[in-house]
Order: structure tokens, then C-alpha cells, then sequence
């Protein structure tokens, strides 16, 4: 028997340190598969038997400079290292930035400042033994298990120049014997970790929000409780000891804590938060419940049919906490090509020496020393390690200029490549609340005003979404003196009823009109079917049993989706709409914007199956939504734009929002990430260029043919080179028009 456990892990610094976790517990007995997350640090571990210790794992993990949070440690563990670590890596990037400038700047302009070099010397220490410490701690665990990763490079270069540097501060006499000048590099040293601390620093806040989703989802389900035994007898339990089977008492304005049938009694349901309609459901015996809705104004007793992890709120919470740590980071690939990256440039700088050695003649050792460090210096990671996040910071703040807010990377980078828009209907395409088009009125004059101030009566005694949006119309109009109505009755799935002296009024569906035998012409029934076909809802106001009017409610297509949506289609992408409402509205929508593929009736589970259908077909899926029952598909897309206006859940969710729920600034960010990524590239060839053309000559390559060794003072300026040159690329985009 199989067993699958999800651990947390602390100390994860890029990809390549997920990677190297991931290698080092497929080593360990028993393990079947492991999936180590990066995006919310934690380890999917299936074991081969239920048998599994996770000390072992535990002990394997910290070895290599990690660790693993085991069920044995206390709950809140996760939490509070993460926060220790957020808090020490802060007072590690400050104080080495506080000392790492002043080393620049005596580097810079004071060179010839007495005791310039022990100053830089004492300014550098703190720098690399408490700030960098890391670095070189977790270098030597990486080199002992055969592994390597950015801070390998990261110790290796600083370590060497700095030990050189302070050689030469030392022994300054051993290069003046032979006629050389012995230059330090504290300030490549001390800058290469402040700059390193500052990048993770910055994109520790930028993941510090990716499980608060999954908190939120959670705190849709409510804590405790009230169960009904055979005998009528209620007793409040916590959540987690109700069984199948069980009766639970739900009262006005409780959350459904785990999905069921009503068994007695009926209710009005609001289920925003599964299907994302903004229409409550009548709910009635026999009917299904799911936990995380909301009741909103009867009372009744459902039967529990599915509880714990096998609620559909449960399911939607597993599977964005899976979706979400499925995504590596954008500096996977620059982390993995340092990787390889290390050992290349630690082996040419040996080799460097050692071919120095062999034929450098008299000056061979300290030749062969300058090349070796030479090549070390220029091939620091400052570049490599700014060319992704400078240009990411800065198209991040293009589009919050522009009402796109980006919490993640590899959405900025992957929108471009979107060849498949998903659409949400309801408060994506349309406004998401319902709205009185129009009232078909049957009277004139005088007579029409009083029925209007007895419908504004009528409809205020009621709590439906669909009274309040006929209410919100009529106050626009004008203002009505209160009018005293009695015998007030709400009719579930029908519509209201209610008595004003002698005269009956009713407002409601068809079917109420017909129990109540008012008669419908001809002409009016073409009405209502026409208020149907263009996705409204019709309801029908009649005084003793003669009909008034008709009012067609609907959810509003926004004025910006037609627009948006063609916009879309002509950037290449193809449109699908998905919604939770019946065919018949889902296909009015669809006409209105011109949309060919639409799905209606969709529940959560079935938005995230086709879109992981999409993407077995090749498609790269961008999915747009609003609501807590979008967040599964939203996690499984390969980008997930959230609504501005819609839920907290949805845009945790999202690697983007839009402020203004203009689905227009859709195609701003296709453009904003064509020209982001370009801007990477750009960086990346800059980046890369310095090192494939700087170390060959920082080996010494052209010194046989022409007597040129580069100094090591040019190779510390073109790593500050290639780092400008970097980061006013990036810059460039804030001047761009996207």
C-alpha cells in the first residue's frame, strides 16, 4: 500500500535547490515518486509502503543545507521559520548594502587614500562572514553531495577575489619584487552579495502571498457544527467528527459545512462560491448542497453525503494547492544553466593556472594566479542573476501603471505564447450582478404611478437578488411614500405575494401568474420569449390576477467585452466561454460578443478539465474569472487573470488581476509580456556575452599572439559593465507603449 505525504521545506533559495531536494530524496529506501514544489515549498513524497519514517528524510534533507518539516514538530513551525527567515535575510541585504557601497565608492574615487585597502578590508569581512554566510555554508554542503548551485558560484567568486584581495593587502611586496601592482577586489567581494541578497529579497516578497488562497478556501468551511440526533436532539461538534449520514441543523446566514441533501425544509442558497452565479438557488427537498455556500434565509436539515477530503471544497482547495506548486519560477533555466555554469568556469580558471605553470616561464605563478582570478571575477553572477528580475520588476510596473497588477513571472512571460483565452461569463464578460433592462408596462399615466409605488412595496418585503435589482431600478426613477402591505407570503422557486386592501398583488415567474390564473396575451408571451433568448429573466407583476407588466432582469453584458474579445481573436488566440448558467443564457452571451465556443452548466471540477483538455491538445491556456469557483481552473491555466472586482480567493489565485475588470487590458498584457521577454533576451545575450567572450580572454588567450593579459581591474569593470548594461535595458520598457 502506497502512502503519499505532503511535507513543508525551509531554505529553498531558486529552483535548482528544489531540484537538488527533490534528487536527494529519490535516493532515500522506501520512496516511490517526489515532486518538491518551489512555488510554495513544500515536498509531495509517495512512499512504497504505509511503513515510512520521515526522520531518515528529514536527516537526508538538512544534510545538503535544507529542511524538512516533519508532522511530529508543531504546526505552526511552517510560519514561523518562514518569517524568521524573511526577518534575517532583510537585516542580512540592509547591512551588507550599508557596507558594500562605501567599499565601491574608496574602490572608485580613494584608491590612494591611506590605509584604503584595510579599510576595505574590515568594511568587507562583515559583508561575507554574517551577511553571505549562506552562501558559503550552503556551497560546501552542495560540493559534498556532488551538487552545485547559485551559491556555489556566488561563494567561489567572492571567496577567491576577497582572498586574493587580502593577500595582496598583506603581501603587497610579492607583486612590487616582480614588478606588478597588486590591485584588490573587496568591492567585487562585498557588491556580488549585496546584490544577491537584495534579488532574493525581492522575490521573497513577491511568493510571501501564495498561500493565502489556500487559507481563504479553507476558511470557507466553518469550524463546528450542529448535529441532530433521531430524537430531535442538536449538539454542536467540531467540523471534522461528521460522518456520513449524518443530520446537521443549517440556519440563516450559516455556511454549508460539507455537502449533502436537504432533508427537511428549504432555503435560498448562495453558491457563488461553486457554480459563480450571482443568482441564489431555491433549494428544496432532496436537493444538493455543497459545503462552502452560503444560506441565506430559510431554515432545514441536510444529510451529510460527502465530508472531509471528499467535499468539493476540499477537492478545489487540493487541487490549486497542487496547480499552484506545479509552476516553477522564470529563473529555472538561468539557475539550471548555472548549474552547469560552475563547474565550467571553477574548471577553466584551473586549468588557466595550470597552464600557466607549465609554460608561463618566470612569471608563471603570479600570471597564472591573476588569469585564474581574473576569470572568476568576470565570470560573476551579478548580470546573470539581474538580467531576469530587473526587466520582471520593471514590466511589472508598466502594467501597474496600466491596471495590470502581476503577482508572478512566469505569467508575465508566458501570456505572450497564450494561444486559447478562457472566459468566465458572469462578472467577467457580464457586469455579475443582475440588472432591470426594461418594464413592458401595461398602464398610462396615473394609474401606471401607483402601480409602480405598489410593485416598489411589493418587492422591498423580499430578500431575492432579483427584488433588489427591481427595487434599485424603480428608486432611480423616483422616490414612493411607504404603502402598508399585509399577508406578505414568498413562494420558493415562483416569486412573491401579497395583499393591499382588497386588491391581490403578485410578482414572480410564469408559473406563479399561471397558479394564480392571470392570463398572458399572446403578444406578451412573444415578449418574454424575446427577454429569454437575450439571456434575461422574465417576471411578471399583476393586481388581481390582470397582468401589469413584464420585467426583464439580466446579468449585462460590460460595454468593454465586445470590444475586448475581438481584440483577442485578432491577436490569434483562440475564445472559449464557461460558465455555471443554463445553455440558453450561456448561448444569448455568446451572440451578443461573438463568441463560437461556449460550455454552460459547468461546475469547478469541469472548468479545470477542459482546461487541462486544452492543454493536452498544445493549447497555452490563459483563463480569465472572477469567482472562488474559477480558482481551480484559474491554478490549472498557465496563466490566471484574475477580475479586480471579483473575489479575494480568485486573484490569490491569479499570477494577474485586473484593477479595472476591463478585459481589454487582456491584450495590453500579451503586449506588455512580448516586449518583457524580449527585454529578457536581451539581457540574457548581454549577460552571457561578457562571460563567453571575457573568460577566454581573462584565461589568457590572446597573449601569445599579441602579449595582452587582461588585468583583473578591466574584468571587475566589465562584470559592473555588463550588470549597467543589464539593468538600463530594463529601464528602457518604462518608455515603451504597450
Amino acid at each position: 500500500m502506497k502512502t503519499i505525504k505532503i511535507y513543508p521545506v525551509t531554505g529553498l533559495h531558486c529552483a535548482n535547490c528544489a531540484l537538488n531536494v527533490e534528487k536527494t530524496l529519490r535516493k532515500q529506501p522506501g520512496i516511490a515518486n517526489v515532486s518538491v514544489n518551489y512555488a510554495d515549498s513544500s515536498a509531495l513524497v509517495e512512499f512504497e509502503t504505509d511503513l515510512a519514517d520521515s526522520l531518515p528524510l528529514q536527516s537526508a534533507v538538512r544534510s545538503i543545507g535544507y529542511d524538512l518539516i516533519i508532522e511530529e514538530e508543531p504546526a505552526g513551525k511552517v510560519e514561523e521559520e518562514h518569517r524568521s527567515y524573511q526577518r534575517d535575510l532583510r537585516l542580512r541585504t540592509i547591512f551588507s548594502l550599508s557596507l558594500a557601497v562605501p567599499v565601491m565608492i574608496i574602490s572608485m574615487f580613494f584608491m590612494n587614500l591611506a590605509y584604503a585597502n584595510l579599510i576595505m578590508l574590515v568594511l568587507t569581512i562583515p559583508v561575507l562572514v554574517w551577511s553571505g554566510r549562506s552562501f558559503f555554508v550552503n556551497a560546501v554542503k552542495q560540493t559534498r553531495h556532488g551538487m552545485a548551485n547559485m551559491d556555489t558560484l556566488v561563494a567561489m567568486s567572492t571567496g577567491i577575489a576577497f582572498l586574493f584581495s587580502v593577500f595582496n593587502t598583506l603581501f603587497p611586496h610579492f607583486w612590487h619584487a616582480r614588478g606588478l601592482h597588486p590591485h584588490v577586489y573587496y568591492d567585487a567581494s562585498a557588491m556580488i552579495i549585496a546584490l544577491i541578497l537584495l534579488g532574493k529579497l525581492l522575490e521573497e516578497r513577491a511568493k510571501s502571498n501564495t498561500s493565502s488562497a489556500i487559507k481563504k478556501l479553507m476558511g470557507l468551511q466553518p469550524s463546528v457544527v450542529t448535529l441532530v440526533d433521531g430524537e430531535g436532539q442538536e449538539k454542536i461538534v467540531p467540523v471534522s467528527q461528521v460522518k456520513h449520514g449524518d443530520m446537521i441543523r443549517i440556519r440563516p446566514g450559516d455556511k454549508i459545512p460539507v455537502d449533502g441533501e436537504i432533508h427537511s425544509g428549504n432555503s435560498l442558497i448562495d453558491e457563488s462560491t461553486m457554480t459563480g452565479e450571482p443568482v441564489p438557488a431555491e433549494k428544496s427537498i432532496g436537493e444538493p448542497v455543497f459545503a462552502g455556500t452560503l444560506n441565506l434565509n430559510g431554515s432545514f436539515i441536510l444529510t451529510a453525503r460527502q465530508v472531509g477530503s471528499e467535499t468539493l471544497l476540499s477537492k478545489i482547495v487540493e487541487s490549486v494547492r497542487k496547480a499552484q506548486g506545479s509552476k516553477a519560477p522564470v529563473q529555472k533555466t538561468v539557475d539550471r544553466i548555472a548549474g552547469i555554469f560552475v563547474p565550467v568556469v571553477i574548471g577553466i580558471s584551473l586549468v588557466s593556472l595550470v597552464t600557466w605553470l607549465i609554460f608561463g616561464g618566470g612569471d608563471a605563478l603570479p600570471r597564472g594566479l591573476i588569469a585564474m582570478v581574473t576569470v572568476l571575477v568576470i565570470a560573476c553572477p551579478c548580470a546573470l542573476g539581474l538580467a531576469t528580475p530587473t526587466a520582471i520588476m520593471v514590466g511589472m510596473g508598466k502594467g501597474a501603471q496600466n491596471g495590470i497588477l502581476i503577482k508572478d513571472a512566469e505569467s508575465l512571460e508566458r501570456i505572450q505564447k497564450v494561444n486559447a483565452v478562457v472566459l468566465d461569463k458572469t462578472g467577467t464578460i457580464t457586469e455579475g450582478k443582475p440588472a432591470v433592462k426594461e418594464i413592458i408596462w401595461y398602464l398610462t399615466g396615473q394609474e401606471k404611478n401607483v402601480a409602480e409605488a405598489r410593485l416598489y412595496a411589493l418587492e422591498s418585503h423580499s430578500a431575492h437578488p432579483l427584488a433588489g435589482a427591481v427595487t434599485g431600478h424603480l428608486s432611480k426613477d423616483g422616490t414612493f411614500n411607504q404603502i402598508l402591505l399585509t399577508g406578505f407570503e414568498n413562494i420558493p422557486g415562483k416569486g412573491i405575494r401579497a395583499r393591499k386592501g382588497k386588491n391581490t398583488l403578485a410578482a414572480g415567474n410564469l408559473k406563479l401568474m399561471q397558479e394564480i390564473g392571470v392570463a398572458i396575451p399572446e403578444k406578451t408571451a412573444r415578449q418574454i420569449d424575446r427577454i429569454q433568448e437575450d439571456a434575461g429573466t422574465a417576471l411578471c407583476y399583476s393586481e388581481d390576477r390582470i397582468l401589469l407588466a413584464v420585467i426583464a432582469v439580466a446579468d449585462r453584458v460590460k460595454d468593454s467585452s465586445v470590444h475586448a474579445i475581438q481584440e483577442i481573436q485578432k491577436s490569434g488566440a483562440e475564445v472559449f466561454m464557461l460558465t455555471g448558467d443554463n445553455q440558453h443564457t450561456a448561448d444569448a452571451v455568446a451572440r451578443h460578443t461573438r463568441i463560437k465556443n461556449v460550455r454552460a452548466g459547468m461546475m469547478p471540477a469541469d472548468k479545470a478539465k477542459f482546461i487541462t483538455r486544452l492543454q493536452h491538445e498544445g493549447r497555452v491556456v490563459a483563463m480569465v474569472g472572477d469567482g472562488i469557483n474559477d480558482s481551480e481552473a484559474l491554478a490549472m491555466a498557465d496563466v490566471s487573470v484574475a477580475m479586480g472586482k471579483g473575489s479575494d480567493i480568485a486573484m490569490d489565485v491569479a499570477g494577474m488581476t485586473l484593477v479595472t475588470s476591463d478585459l481589454r487590458q487582456i491584450t495590453r498584457a500579451m503586449r506588455l509580456s512580448k516586449l518583457t521577454v524580449q527585454t529578457i533576451n536581451q539581457n540574457l545575450f548581454w549577460a552571457f556575452i561578457y562571460n563567453l567572450i571575457g573568460i577566454p580572454i581573462a584565461a589568457g588567450v590572446l597573449y601569445p599572439a599579441w602579449g595582452f593579459m587582461l588585468n583583473p581591474m578591466i574584468a571587475a569593470a566589465a562584470m559592473a559593465m555588463s550588470s549597467v548594461s543589464v539593468v538600463t535595458n530594463s529601464l528602457r520598457l518604462r518608455n515603451r507603449k504597450i
